[in-house]
């Protein structure tokens, strides 16, 4: 099992309870499978009963446990969502995590997919869980603990409108959520499985494939640096719980977990490495870079910084304060830096919300000349950690 190679004890979640919608095949399944390596009481609350039972049987013939139980239900069924927490609060007294995994994937043009097929995606995608942390997170509050999960989507595709739109509004349900317990110990965040080749993504690649007039070989030949394999996604989704207090608030991906785990190794352009001074001066540009940016996010209205100043921590897990801070402290100590990839993580998160700046700025600005000129503005902010990393 790829969780066996990851660095941490076998049994860190030893009696944590774990509710996860649609685990019973794909992602989900793989998901419980390390998870109950990890010790945990996994609930796999499905609709499917043949994939459920032989998900609970083979998970607890693999850990030789009971950790694993099967629960059927129709998540998007009120009365079946009271009855879930009965059981759960009869049998495990309390839900430490939530992982919402359940997942219905529509595929077809806005205009062409029936509001049929809407309503059962908002039914599934959206309101499923919400109707699920009604029902749980009082209790969650009243012990000031707990983790709830979202799985999010890559974003607006082509022929997945009613997919990714449901999809994505999961991300601003976990922000919302974030900002009403911020002052809680209670973690939620949002992760992306990224591209997995999955029984269900596999049918809908090939409609969009079709759609695009693109064949599937080439599909997935364009995005063969972000596919992977069920197990990789699921463990990726239970290493996640592991870190909930840091990636409070954010939306993270699968891959960005792995990494952290040591289970992948983060790429690295392979070029010349950049002499000291050059790397005093690519780091400078940073900081400047920042240094401005923040001070401009100081002369905002208190509405506008206080939805920047969370959107910037949301992405990069610290405050622009604690970023500055942690730039001058490297500039300080930049000639007995010995191994930049200690850094790696850092400046890929501030890597991260360039580039989620400049894809906002794509929407956003109709300028055309301006929208040229501040691209190249972005890229030159981007290239400067590439360079410094290099």
């Amino acid at each position: 099992m790829l969780i066996q190679k990851a660095n941490i004890e076998q049994d860190v979640l030893q009696g944590a309870n774990i509710l996860l919608t649609g685990g019973a095949g794909g992602i989900g399944f793989e998901t419980a499978r390390a998870l109950s390596f990890l010790g945990a009481n996994v609930i796999i609350a499905d609709i499917d009963k043949k994939k459920g039972r032989y998900a609970e049987k083979i998970i607890n013939q693999e850990t030789n446990s009971k950790r694993v139980l099967f629960y059927y239900i129709d998540i998007t069924n009120q009365t079946e969502i009271n009855r879930l927490y009965k059981f759960v609060e009869k049998r495990y007294s309390f839900l430490d995590i939530i992982i919402n995994n359940a997942t219905i994937t529509p595929v077809g043009a806005v205009d062409k997919t029936v509001i049929a097929d809407w309503d059962k995606s908002y039914s599934v995608n959206l309101k499923a869980p919400v109707m699920l942390i009604q029902k749980f997170l009082p209790q969650m509050k009243a012990k000031n603990r707990g983790t709830i999960v979202f799985v999010s989507s890559s974003g607006a595709s082509p022929y997945l409108g009613a997919y990714e739109v449901l999809k994505t509004a999961q991300v601003e349900l976990c922000n919302t959520l974030t900002y009403e317990l911020e002052n809680s110990a209670i973690n939620t965040f949002t992760i992306s499985p990224g591209l997995v080749q999955t029984e269900t993504a596999q049918k809908a690649i090939e409609i969009v494939s079709k759609n695009m007039n693109v064949s599937i070989n080439d599909f997935y030949a364009m995005n063969k640096n972000f596919i992977l394999d069920c197990e990789s996604a699921g463990v990726g989704f239970a290493l996640s719980v592991l870190k909930a207090t840091d990636y409070n608030g954010q939306e993270i991906g699968a891959i960005q977990v792995l990494t952290e785990f040591g289970l992948v190794k983060p790429q690295i352009k392979t070029k010349p490495p950049a002499g000291i001074t050059e790397k005093k001066q690519y780091l400078r540009n940073i900081i400047q870079t920042f240094e401005e940016q923040y001070s401009g996010w100081q002369s905002m209205n208190v509405f506008q910084k206080q939805w920047v100043l969370r959107d910037f921590k949301k992405t990069t897990g610290l405050s622009a304060d604690q970023t500055l801070d942690k730039l001058k402290v490297i500039e300080n100590n930049i000639e007995s830096l010995q191994d930049i990839t200690e850094e790696l993580p850092f400046f890929g998160k501030l890597k991260e919300y360039w580039h989620r700046q400049l894809k906002l700025l794509q929407g956003f600005e109709k300028d055309k000349e301006k929208l040229k000129r501040n691209t190249q503005i972005i890229l030159s902010w981007i290239n400067d950690i590439e360079n410094f990393l290099a």
